[in-house]
């Protein structure tokens, strides 16, 4: 990199600064010597812990959980953070990225990917710009949504020297490696985790999500709202799935809705014939019963794979007279509108999905425009909330090195808080609550399929004040 001559490393920090101050955000690096003998990583973990978890209303669940794995990890070279005269960072700042780039939820992980590397350009171009002598180096790693499969790839990102995550998505892999994180120091911000069971106090964990304890009364209030009375709960059966069906339960039980049957199955499954034919069963059963179809509501929580369970459901006429419901795990998924006949029955049943959208608002910033149309332009499918989460994640880890120093989890943990304070990116304004989770100023978007003349695409039809409960839907 040729240098500015008349430029010291004081004023460019200085003018660092100054650029973070009006939002552009930046970041600093570590040095990458020459390769270092291999490195070997062993971790056995091993957990029995109660969890008392408050759902709202008054109400808590207890989790229990005991499990134990043992992992070995052999890199070829670590990374070395070295510190030039006068306290100044050099060379490159290893950056981790965990992301399910394969398995069901790899649409969001494509986009998150691309996300996360637009903003790294941007601030390795802003310190390129200064005459900074630092930068920050991506390193991806795909957790294929296998919780086994993501401590693995966590400890050989830690091998690597890297000290800060953006990641993992999923609840349940967050679950498996946090406790490694912890006890490491690598510090962890997951754009998409909303597992209430993970709201936890002073760990190496943040979330720029809100937690499930306001998304799971969507559905029931949703419910109330157009006179159903019988809701029938089907779950993928891990971290996340468990914590948002849980609260979905205690909420309906509040506004008098009964829950008419409860489906749980296997995140390993790849087909649903049976419970499909299940919910076909209990439908069948409550309109015998005489439960009008339109007072039946299925809620599926669900990722991608929600496609393969909607080609079954098809097949029931039954299915396609009730109300259908859906997650943040179904939100703008490409799968559903890939496949014509789902696509059909998606928007023919109106299945909504939720999603925390601080970003959609009526006048968009231009960073949240920007970051949109290159994803768009460049992937071709318009991105969810989460990937400007993680985008936003990079610029605040950017601003914590730089305004400390140095590259050290512990000092980022701490600064953190502070800094999203002051700092309003593509995702909005960012608070987080006293769990290091994203505190709703906004609003929940509700999606759905709507055909259009090219075919079939998700767009927004109402919305979900957490703070009132109301919800206006067209």
């Amino acid at each position: 990199m040729k240098k500015k001559a008349a430029l010291s490393n004081t004023i460019a920090v200085i003018l660092v600064i100054v650029a973070l101050i009006i939002g552009i955000g930046i970041g600093y690096v570590v040095k990458a010597p020459a390769a270092a003998a291999p490195s070997t990583v062993t971790a056995t973990v091993t957990k029995t812990e109660t969890t008392t978890v408050s759902v709202g209303a008054g109400a808590t669940v207890t989790v229990t959980e005991t499990k134990a794995s043992t992992t070995t990890v052999t890199e070829k070279a670590t990374t070395t953070v070295t510190v030039g005269g006068g306290g100044e960072l050099k060379g490159e700042i290893p950056i981790g990225a965990l992301l399910p780039l394969t398995g069901d939820l790899a649409t969001y992980g494509q986009r998150n990917k691309l996300a996360i590397e637009i903003a790294i350009n941007e601030i390795n171009s802003l310190l390129e710009r200064v005459g900074a002598d630092w930068r920050l180096k991506l390193i991806v790693e795909d957790t294929e949504l296998n919780p086994q499969v993501a401590l693995e790839k966590l400890m050989s990102l830690h091998a690597k020297g890297v000290k800060v995550v953006i990641g993992p998505m999923g609840s349940a892999s967050l679950q498996n490696i946090k406790e490694y994180a912890d006890s490491n120091k690598i510090l962890l911000i997951s754009q998409s985790s909303t597992s209430p069971f993970l709201a936890i106090k002073d760990d190496f964990v943040f979330r720029f999500v809100p937690s499930d304890v306001y998304q799971g009364r969507i559905a029931p209030y949703f419910a109330k709202m157009l006179g159903v009375t019988h809701i029938i709960l089907v779950w993928r059966h891990n971290s996340w799935g468990d914590g948002l069906a849980y609260v979905v339960k205690n909420t309906a039980e509040e506004l008098g809705i009964e829950i008419a049957g409860e489906i749980k199955y296997d995140p390993s499954a790849k087909e649903f014939s049976m419970e499909v034919a299940s919910v076909a069963d209990i439908v069948n059963r409550l309109i015998d019963e005489g439960v009008a179809p339109e007072n039946i509501m299925v809620q599926l929580i669900s990722y991608e794979e929600a496609e393969t369970f909607f080609l079954s459901a098809a097949e029931y006429d039954t299915l396609w007279k009730v109300r259908w419901f859906g997650s943040d795990g179904t939100v703008r998924s490409s799968r559903l509108i890939q496949d014509e006949k789902v696509a059909e029955f998606c928007s023919k049943v109106r299945f909504v999905s939720p999603m925390y959208a601080p970003v959609e608002m009526p006048i968009p910033q231009p960073v949240t425009e920007r970051l949109r149309e290159q994803i768009l332009e460049q992937i071709g499918s318009e991105p969810e909330a989460y990937s400007y989460n993680a985008y936003d994640a990079v610029w605040v880890v950017a601003q914590a090195i730089m305004i400390s120093g140095k590259y050290d989890a512990e000092v980022i943990k701490d600064l953190l808080p502070q800094i999203v304070e002051r700092y309003y990116g593509a995702s909005g304004q960012i608070t987080l609550d006293e769990y290091g989770d994203r505190v709703p100023l906004g609003y929940y978007y509700l999606y759905e399929i709507v055909k259009t003349d090219g075919g079939y695409e998700w767009k927004v039809t109402g919305n979900f004040n957490p703070r009132t409960n109301e919800i206006t839907w067209e």
